[in-house]
């Protein structure tokens, strides 16, 4: 990383379920608005811009942009799965840092439908050909949506290794709950209770009940990106910076370890996040708020590993302990997570930046972590993308 970026504005929109949302350009646009604003500044600054989506068409950013303004400025497209938004912010943040130009938006949407997530075009190879036959190979089990066989099969695998019960999952989701009881943006704010979510329709015996997973979701997020120079010429709020960021995606490990976690992206997210916190000079220990890719409980337990954030094997100590909330050592999706929050594919990794750096600038309301000077952000999409970002409050 050159030259330090700033994250002068961020916003997002209320979530909503599939059927009760807006339009696409209009998610977008309302997200857009809301990040320019709370940046003080006007579309006309904006030199570029990243537009994230999933399902979608072609140049639909630059529909969705054109609600705001149009000025002619390079506008690019990005899909990499539910890493979207955050590669997104990932190229805006590099060009920034480069000094290709002074203020970035980087923003995401997403129009989803009801129900499991599925191929759209059916009549060429599956950029999930590989996983699904790795997975084919390691989970035995008919009947159960193939996202649901990934992260439910990660899940058994660490159930196996190490004796995680399956109330620990349900504990981690309970706990997603009560964070997004007070996030007025979540689109799921009831608490439940670990019986609860163990009472819920079985998905996968043994394995996964419903509420252990994220709904489909829609909504919009974005993030205005700038240099130090043109904050302190604009009279910015200059007060977080990206500190270290990195992308890393599959290697032969993903198949070639015969590990549900490591078809899910375990050594991504250890890789990603090892290379930031070298870049940063800093540790897991020096973390003490985490929004991280929990689009099933079972992703959340095994990325406290993964992260750094507790030792391999000792998730579940880590949940029964108390240590992923407050008043423990680190606190783990304090807007609700994806589980309670949602999970709009393109918008999630602007969101993730939305609520932290709220929490960095001391703006979160009753989700605050007190003292917060430092933010770590993860975000995982299969096929495959880690992206893994450090805030910091300067």
């Amino acid at each position: 990383m050159s030259s330090s970026v700033i994250v002068a504005g961020v916003g997002m929109i209320p979530f909503s379920k599939p059927g009760a949302n807006e339009t696409y350009p209009v998610m977008a646009s309302g997200a857009i608005r809301a990040a320019l604003a709370n940046a003080g500044i006007d579309y006309q600054h904006v030199q570029q811009a990243y537009a994230g989506y999933v399902y979608g068409d072609s140049t639909a950013g630059q529909r969705a942009l054109y609600e705001v303004g149009m000025t002619g400025v390079p506008v690019i497209n990005v899909n990499n799965n539910c890493a979207t938004g955050s590669t997104a912010l990932y190229l805006a943040r590099q060009t920034v840092a480069s000094d290709a130009a002074d203020c970035v938006l980087a923003f995401g949407f997403e129009h989803m439908k009801p129900g499991a997530i599925g191929a759209v075009f059916e009549d060429r190879p599956s950029p999930f050909e590989l996983f699904e036959k790795a997975t084919d190979e390691l989970v035995d089990v008919k009947g159960v949506p193939l996202a649901l066989r990934y992260f439910g099969g990660a899940g058994l695998a660490h159930m196996r290794e190490f004796g995680t019960k399956l109330e620990t999952f349900a504990k981690i989701r309970a706990k997603a709950s009560r964070h997004a009881a007070n996030n007025p943006l979540a689109l799921f704010k009831t608490v439940v209770s670990e019986e609860d979510v163990m009472a819920s329709p079985m998905m996968w015996p043994g394995v996964m009940t419903r509420l252990m997973a994220c709904p489909p979701t829609c909504g919009g997020a974005a993030a205005v990106l700038v240099s130090e120079a043109f904050a302190k010429k604009h009279g910015l709020d200059a007060s977080v910076r990206i500190r270290a960021q990195s992308m890393t995606t599959d290697t032969p490990l993903t198949f070639e370890a015969k590990d549900m976690r490591e078809v899910v992206g375990f050594s991504m997210a250890r890789e990603g996040a090892r290379q930031v916190y070298e870049a940063a000079g800093v540790g897991p220990e020096d973390i003490p708020v985490v929004e991280l890719h929990d689009c099933f409980a079972h992703n959340e337990l095994i990325s406290y590993e993964a992260l750094g954030l507790c030792p391999i094997g000792g998730a579940e100590k880590f949940v029964l302990d108390g240590d992923n909330t407050y008043g423990g050592k680190v606190v783990t999706n304090p807007s609700g997570g994806l589980l309670s929050k949602g999970h709009p594919l393109g918008a999630t990794g602007l969101a993730q930046c939305t609520e932290l750096v709220q929490q960095l600038r001391g703006l979160a309301g009753a989700r605050q972590v007190e003292g917060a000077r430092l933010a770590l952000q993860h975000n995982l999409g299969l096929g495959g993308a880690c992206v893994v970002t450090l805030y910091e409050r300067v």
